[in-house]
């Protein structure tokens, strides 16, 4: 199995870990994605690559009728299992198990540049309804404020970091062109050990070796505590949610 295939398989064993940690998306980011539609009521609403739910459920808190997606077991048992009510579905993005034209918006939360875009495009136009809309968010800390700066540093492994935005997303005659916007964000962090279990759920974490990751979180601890004086300080950490949205035309 190759890099890329490894980090993309790589948050199942930790899918507990994952919905603990993960931040959540901020509501005016979907509601932004939603405005073509003319409505942001009820809609029918699949979350693609829907992970353990972190967009899922705030979908649901915002009334939709949620269909989530997701190929890995585990991190689909850890959304059935936080996130009650939605229908929860094994699939991919290149072969979504939903009917042609059923759904107003697809959503997808950090995880859209793991898809192969050249099937995953044509199949989420295929079970979008005419006129729904296609949103791509990513949720990132604002590395604009310097100790945000030298956390990233201090977590920097023998895989390389991966930043999403933006992602270049391929033109498609299915979509209109991309629309993008950004979002300030907070995630709440109770002490720099729940900083550390944060930065430890990305995949360049994940799949190196045991003393390597020991070694970067005994870092990051280190910065952490030595920056708020204080073992148990919490975190308001500043994060940005990019958004991208495009708009299914008709054939």
């Amino acid at each position: 199995m190759d890099l890329h295939a490894r980090r993309a398989d790589s948050f199942g064993a930790q899918a507990e870990a994952y919905a603990e940690h993960r931040p959540d998306y901020p509501v005016a980011a979907i509601r932004w994605a939603l405005e073509p539609l003319g409505t942001t009521e009820r809609l029918d609403v699949l979350d693609l690559a829907a992970g353990t739910g972190k967009l899922t459920s705030v979908l649901c808190a915002e009334g939709h009728r949620v269909t989530a997606v997701e190929p890995n077991e585990q991190m689909l048992s850890e959304l059935v299992r936080r996130v009650h009510g939605v229908r929860a579905l094994p699939g991919h993005a290149e072969h979504i198990p939903v009917p042609d034209h059923t759904v107003d918006a697809v959503f997808v939360g950090t995880a859209f540049h793991w898809f192969d875009q050249e099937k995953a495009l044509p199949e989420i136009a295929r079970v979008l309804k005419p006129g729904g809309v296609l949103a791509a968010m990513w949720v990132e800390p604002d590395t604009d404020v310097e100790w945000l700066r030298e956390l990233e540093q201090a977590s920097l492994s023998s895989v390389e970091s991966q930043r999403h935005d933006p992602v270049d997303i391929m033109r498609h005659p299915s979509f209109s062109p991309e629309e993008r916007a950004k979002f300030p964000h907070v995630h709440p962090r109770e002490s720099p050990e729940a900083v550390v279990a944060w930065i430890n759920t990305h995949s360049r974490i994940l799949v190196i070796d045991e003393v390597e990751r020991a070694a970067i979180t005994d870092k990051m601890l280190a910065l952490l505590r030595g920056r708020q004086g204080t073992p148990d300080a919490s975190f308001d950490i500043p994060l940005h949610a990019e958004v991208f949205r495009m708009v299914r035309v008709s054939d």
